[in-house]
Parts: C-alpha cells; structure tokens; sequence
C-alpha cells in the first residue's frame, strides 16, 4: 500500500477506536460487547441513557470536525494561503454575531439560525477578501485583515451575549464551543447542512486543483478563475457556518488538518478533502473525548483543548516560512 492509502485506512480505524472509546466512557460507563449490543437493540437502561445524551455529542463533533477541516482546505485553495481558517480570519465570528444580531430582534427565528450563520459567514468573508485584495492577495496583508475583522464580530458578539434576552444569552454559550447538553435537533441540523456542503466540496475538488495554478495560466486555459473562486467560496463558508452555529466556534481546526493531511496525502485536493473530513472529525471527537474524561466532574471545552494545540502549532507555522515576513 502507498503512504495515501495507509494514511486513509489508519485515519478510518482511528475513527472507529475513538467513537467506540467515546460512546462506553465517560459518567456512565459500559463494557465494548454491552455498547456493541446496544447499539443493534436490546432494554439496557444505560445504553438508552448514553444514546440520548452522548450520541448527539459524538455525532455532532465528528461533522464539526470534518465540516470546519474542509472549510479550511477550500478557503486555503480560494486564497492561495495556507494559513486561510475560518476561525482566524472572521467567517465563524461572522457566522456567530449574525445569527445571535438576528436572535436578538427577532426570537422567532431562533430556529433558523444555520441560515443567518451562513449570511454572517459569507458577510466576514466578503469583507476580508475586498480589504485584503491590492493587486493580489497578499498573505500577511489577508491574515492581518482577518484577525482584525475576527476581533470586530467577536466584540460585538460578546457585546450582544452580555444584553441580550434568556434565548440570546443560551446562544451566546453555545458558541462556546461546548459540546455538553447537545440534542438530536442539532444534530438534524449539522447532518443535513453539513452533509450539503461536505458533498458539495467533493464535486470542486478538481476545481481546486485549477486554482494551484497561476491565474494567467488558468485563463488561458478558458477557466473561469473568479467564479470558480466564488463558489468555493459558498461551499467553505457554509461549512464554517453550519459548524458554528450548532457546535461554537473553534479555531485552528481549519489550520491543522489541511497541513497534516498534505504531508500524508499530498496536495491533490481530490483525496486532500475527504482525507480532512475524516481527520478533522477524529481530532475534534478526540477533543471533546479528553476534554470530558481528563478531570471528571468537570469538563474542558473541546475548542480550548485545540486553541492549545493549533496556537504553538501557526506559531511553528510562521516561523518556519520566512515568506509571511515579507
């Protein structure tokens, strides 16, 4: 076997290991052959607990995780930066302020949060792509631009979570980032949006592919490279979005994956993307695993367990390319 399929196949049986740990630990635990049997039928009151209470956790962080990982990849591919992450440059806190702005004048639509998250997503994208662009996009010009817009949606998002009524303050700590106390509602949300743009990212894979090479080569070759751009665009920032809105927001998972994923399977994005929907799902799934076992009672939020990780890892990332200095 090549290094892309052992890549594959050892991120797959990890997958697995880290579910089955997930779903038999934690307050309530159960032996592998009493959560095996459980989950095919069977009257086990504890079964029944965990498939309540912890399954829509564990479901719902492995689409955070692949949904946030592949949203990096494209926004990398759109940018030509492989420092581009939702998280970094404003989508998520974009995507966040948005849907509690429109919680907060209309509590009606709390429900159709995932689509003012998207609008939000998009709107921070829009504004750091248009700042950004000076003859180019330039890198450091991009991710300077993005954190500025990040710490602008993040205030005011905070601003909102502080005066807001009981429903905005709930959706306040839910973009938290903790996963405790999901229900199957949000996991309907995740799996269908979710499901909508992961698709969605597989059929622009070969369309992210074209945008490696340069811009004058591509349109010399009858692509059009704006609209190819744009559209991947929508697929990453629904991605962030939907993310967003029903697991909080985490950064550096975008940054992560991509970069470990090109170092095991190469930078063809046709087995780059599906590669971090799976790692991105077993990183975000470790997270919240470690973050709810290491000190019990208590628990750490999964997006701090990875800020700890993904800080010192763009850190490395900075310092070992002397062209961000530039």
């Amino acid at each position: 076997m090549n290094k892309t399929t052992i890549s594959f196949v050892s991120v797959a049986l990890l997958l697995v290991i880290v579910t089955i740990y997930s779903g038999m630990t934690g307050s309530i635990k159960v032996s592998v052959i009493e959560f095996i049997g459980g989950l095919f039928g069977g009257d086990n009151d504890q079964m029944a607990i965990i498939k309540d209470l912890r399954f829509p956790r564990i479901i719902i962080a492995l689409f955070a995780g692949a949904c946030l990982s592949v949203s990096g990849v494209l926004l990398q591919a759109v940018m030509r930066n492989p420092l581009a992450e939702p998280g970094i440059i404003g989508v998520s806190a974009g995507a966040g302020f948005v849907s509690l702005l429109a919680v907060s004048i209309f509590p009606a639509v709390f429900f159709f949060a995932p689509l003012f998250a998207f609008l939000g997503g998009m709107l921070a994208f829009i504004l750091v792509y248009t700042l950004s662009w000076k003859s180019g996009l330039n890198p450091l010009r991009m991710i300077l631009t993005g954190i500025a817009i990040n710490a602008l949606f993040t205030g005011l998002g905070q601003t909102l979570g502080f005066g807001g009524n009981a429903m905005v303050i709930s959706m306040s700590q839910n973009l938290t980032a903790s996963l405790a106390m999901k229900k199957w509602t949000d996991v309907d949300s995740i799996v269908l949006f979710g499901s909508i743009g992961l698709i969605l990212s597989l059929f622009v894979a070969g369309w992210c592919n074209y945008l490696l090479l340069e811009e004058k080569t591509a349109k010399s070759l009858g692509i059009r490279v704006n609209l190819l751009r744009w559209i991947i665009s929508l697929a990453a920032v629904l991605l962030a979005s939907i993310a967003t809105a029903v697991a909080g927001i985490f950064t550096f998972v975008g940054l992560l994956v991509p970069h470990i994923g090109r170092l095991l399977v190469g930078s063809n994005y046709k087995a780059l993307i599906p590669f971090s929907a799976m790692a991105g799902a077993l990183l975000i799934l470790l997270a919240d695993t470690l973050g709810r076992t290491l000190m019990p009672p208590h628990e750490i939020p999964a997006s701090v367990i990875i800020a700890i990780i993904g800080g010192p890892f763009l850190i490395f990332l900075l310092r070992r390319s002397d062209r961000y200095g530039n």
